[in-house]
Formats: structure tokens, C-alpha cells, sequence
């Protein structure tokens, strides 16, 4: 493996100015009842509301059937795969038909057409493609004045994810990005215990993932196939360059790991992942990233395990704070995923919990005062461990969360906070609407950056503007050079 592994390094006490941004206010706590002027198409509590759909599989499949059970109107459905685009089409045939409703959508593969022919029509957007097609197919839609519900990572890079946000804002639309477990109310719980002090100041945060579950570490394949009928190649690639067509090589779902579509297992889980602590924590702009250590890289596909290390200055009375990333498929036969050692406190009773061994992903806060523990992607379950206590309590048991209170709303669900959004024009009640997730999308591809910088490259950044301040060749990867016609 590559490596350099330092977890003792100086941090910055810097103090990132971040009104030029967001204030944290706006993440952590209840939805803000401020009004404003409102751009997007008002829609009344009983109208049904025109949704087009970009991406009809995976994701695709169950976002647009969402779409369709809160009560949306399906005008068109767009795919660049003709079979998936057909059996989406039939199935919500079907399921109009049962419940007396109509169903006409139009059927598109480049959604840019679609915008074209029946932009009018919309009222918003649901988008679950790969990666690469996040922000062109949004910010089009966003322009238009359209409502977006976007899959993670919001974006494949960090300017796209900067655009999204400012776009959001000035339109003022309803947004949501697609990291479900935000609706959780045990992820809300672990925010208001962190920030009630339960765990003391907190110190150091370590995630892992048991991703990835996708084919990367390898290089491209020397040969090519022709391309299919039902696949629509030109459309598929979009904004990244033109290349062959391999039959299982890239779609799909094996596009994740490839530089020039997907952002790793960094970009897919941390979303998740890190959704908690990123607003338990305030954590804002990292001022120092370095990819520690990876397995063998590849010039064109993320590795099969790595870690990296965020360093955060002093933010609003907490003290500067370091996190660690880990990546790995524990199944993977030809590499040991990297992960937190035993000398990481919390990490061993963790362990203890799992019969001396440690859960495939999960979650540590450690404070001045013990340790807050999720075992899963979505922080649906909290655990908690003071200094003195030798193993872990659920949160909801644990003497010392008891008396916390309730501070931060509940959610009726992740796909009706955005339908709410919507119809009450209030983008404020969706909880991982643009002007959050965007923010938590750049922090982590932060991340990214940092590994195709290179193993060991400690990278000074400076958040409001974009840049590192020593590396000058991170500037490549904050945005990417877009194929003609695709730009956003």
C-alpha cells in the first residue's frame, strides 16, 4: 500500500470565516419559518404537482415510483437504457390504472430534449443517474424554475455543488438531496445529544465503509463492444469524454468507481455517513486534507481502500477537530481494508459489541467525555459510552440522554418533506434541501480531491474560494473540462 500515516499532526487554529457561505444555524437546528419571495411555481395543497423523472433504474426506480405514491403526476420519464425506460412506463401503467389515475409520460433518453419539448409542462425533477449527471441535469432543470429531488452526492464536484447552492438560493426553490437516513429520528437524536454536551467537546470523528461494492482499482479495458440499441451511448456519458462502449464495464451500476463518472465510495456513503456528525459537529470547510494512505492507485479509477484525514479549524466555540475517512470491502480477497485501530477510543468496546470484532461501517464521535457510536450507514441506531463505562448503551436508554431535549423537528418522511416544501412553499422544511446537502457534498469531496492530489500531499484549502493555497494542482479537480453540450 501507499502510505504515510500520521494522527498526531498540529492542527490550524485558523478560524474559517463562513458567513461568506452558510450559517450552521440553518443545519442542525429546527426549519426556520422566514419567508420569502417565492420563484418556483406556487402550488396549492391540492394540486398535483408535474414531475418528470431523469433516471428510471436503481434509485431511478424507486425515486419516481415515490414520486408517483405522494401523490405526483408523471409527465415524462427519461433514461438512456430503452429497457429500463419501458419497464418503468409499464409499471406505473399499471399502477395508474389501478388506482383510477392517468398516465401519459412522455419517454426521453437525453433529458436535455426533454427540457426542450416540454419544460412548460414541469413543475419539478427528480434525478438519479450517475454521478456525472447530477449537476447538468439539475442546475437545466433549476434554471427552468423547476423543484429538483437529487440523488447523492448532490454533485461530482466541488464547483458543481457551489452552483446548486447559489442556484437554489436565488430561485428559491424547493430542493432535496436523496440521503434518506436525514428523515431518521435517531440521526436527529445523535445532533441534539452531541450538541447538548452528552459526549463533552467533542475531539476526533472516524467513519468507515464497507464500500466499495462496485468494481474499481483497475484499469480500462483494452477492448470494445458495439453498442447496444436500447442504449443510448452519447447520452450516457454526457459531460464526461467520449469513450468506447464495453459491455459491463460502465453501466450499470459499475460506473461508481471510475473518475469520470462516480466519486469513489468517498462521494457515495459519506453522504450518508457523515450526515450526522457534519451537522452534530458544525464541521463547515476543512482547512486541511491529506490522503494518507491507499491501496495500489489507477489512473482512472478510485482505489480499493484508502484513508483520509479532514482537519477543521476552531468553528462557532469548538475547539479544531480532526476526521478520519476508511474505505474497504471486507470481502475483497485481494486487499485488507483500512480502518480505525484499537488505539482509537471507543473502537475496542465497539468491538466488544460485535464479539471482538468491528462492524463493517459505522460511525465514532469521540468527546472529552466519552463516545457516541452508529453502527450503520444511516445513523438509525445511537450508542453511547462515558469515560467510565465499559460498553455501550443504546441512546434512548442511556441515563445520561434521558433528560435531552427534543430540540430539532421530526420528519413526516424524506420524499414528503420535499412535497411540502413544495406545496407550502417553504424550501426551509426539506432537511437536506441544496443549501445543506451542497455544503456537506463539497466538505466531502474535499476528500477526493485530496486522493487524486496524491498519497501524502498535505493540501492547505481555502473553502469560500475554492482552492488550495499550496497544492496548485488540486485546481483540475474542482471542476472538470465538460464535453461540448453538456455544460451547466
Amino acid at each position: 500500500m501507499t502510505k504515510r500515516t500520521n494522527y498526531n499532526m498540529s492542527s490550524n487554529n485558523n478560524i474559517v470565516t463562513r458567513r461568506q457561505f452558510l450559517r450552521y444555524a440553518t443545519l442542525a437546528g429546527a426549519a426556520t419559518t422566514l419567508s420569502f419571495p417565492y420563484v418556483g411555481k406556487v402550488l396549492g395543497a391540492n394540486d398535483r404537482i408535474n414531475i418528470a423523472c431523469v433516471g428510471c433504474g436503481g434509485k431511478g426506480d424507486s425515486d419516481s415510483s415515490s414520486a408517483y405514491g405522494h401523490g405526483g403526476n408523471i409527465v415524462a420519464l427519461c433514461d438512456v437504457d430503452a429497457r429500463r425506460l419501458g419497464a418503468k412506463q409499464k409499471q406505473l401503467q399499471a399502477r395508474a390504472e389501478k388506482d383510477n389515475r392517468t398516465f401519459d409520460a412522455k419517454l426521453y433518453s437525453d433529458y436535455r430534449k426533454m427540457y426542450d419539448e416540454i419544460g412548460k409542462s414541469i413543475d419539478a425533477v427528480t434525478v438519479s443517474t450517475p454521478d456525472h449527471h447530477h449537476a447538468p441535469a439539475s442546475v437545466r432543470a433549476m434554471r427552468l424554475g423547476k423543484h429538483v429531488y437529487c440523488q447523492k452526492p448532490l454533485t461530482q464536484n466541488v464547483s458543481e455543488a457551489r452552483l446548486m447552492v447559489k442556484l437554489a438560493k436565488e430561485k428559491n426553490l424547493a430542493t432535496q438531496m436523496g440521503n434518506q437516513g436525514s428523515a431518521n429520528d435517531a440521526l436527529r437524536r445523535g445532533v441534539e445529544l452531541i450538541q447538548a454536551g452528552v459526549i463533552g467537546v467533542p475531539k476526533e470523528l472516524h467513519v468507515w465503509s464497507n464500500r466499495p461494492v462496485w468494481p474499481q482499482g483497475l484499469n480500462r479495458p483494452e477492448a470494445t463492444d458495439p453498442v447496444p440499441d436500447w442504449m443510448n451511448w452519447d447520452c450516457w456519458l454526457g459531460a464526461a469524454a467520449t469513450r468506447p462502449y464495453k459491455e459491463g464495464v460502465y453501466h450499470d451500476f459499475k460506473w461508481r468507481g471510475w473518475y469520470d463518472f462516480g466519486t469513489g465510495a468517498l462521494g457515495d456513503m459519506a453522504c450518508h455517513m457523515v450526515n450526522m456528525p457534519f451537522r452534530a459537529l458544525k464541521l463547515g470547510y476543512a482547512n486541511v486534507i491529506e490522503c494518507e494512505e491507499t491501496s495500489q492507485l489507477f489512473p482512472e479509477t478510485f482505489p480499493k481502500t484508502s484513508r483520509i484525514r479532514f482537519e477543521f479549524p476552531e468553528r462557532e466555540g469548538l475547539p479544531p477537530l480532526k476526521f478520519w475517512w476508511y474505505d474497504g470491502n471486507p470481502g475483497d480477497k485481494e486487499v485488507k481494508p483500512l480502518r480505525p485501530g484499537e488505539n482509537v477510543e471507543g473502537i475496542k468496546k465497539a468491538m466488544d459489541m460485535q464479539g471482538g470484532k468491528l462492524t463493517n461501517q459505522g460511525t465514532m464521535i469521540v468527546g472529552t467525555k466519552g463516545v457516541i457510536f452508529a453502527p450503520d450507514d444511516y445513523a438509525e441506531k445511537i450508542y453511547v459510552s462515558l469515560n467510565d463505562e465499559k460498553e455501550f448503551v443504546d441512546g434512548k436508554k442511556h441515563e445520561a440522554c434521558l433528560n435531552v431535549p427534543k430540540t430539532i423537528p421530526r420528519s413526516p418522511g424524506h420524499d414528503q418533506e420535499w412535497f411540502n416544501a413544495m406545496k407550502e412553499g417553504k424550501p426551509e422544511l426539506a432537511y437536506s434541501r441544496f443549501e445543506i446537502a451542497g455544503y456537506l457534498t463539497e466538505s466531502i469531496l474535499l476528500g477526493c480531491i485530496a486522493l487524486r492530489v496524491g498519497v501524502g500531499k498535505k493540501m492547505q484549502w481555502d473553502g469560500p474560494n475554492m482552492k488550495s493555497t499550496n497544492l496548485p494542482e488540486a485546481a483540475q479537480f474542482v471542476t472538470r473540462k465538460t464535453r461540448e453540450g453538456w455544460e451547466v
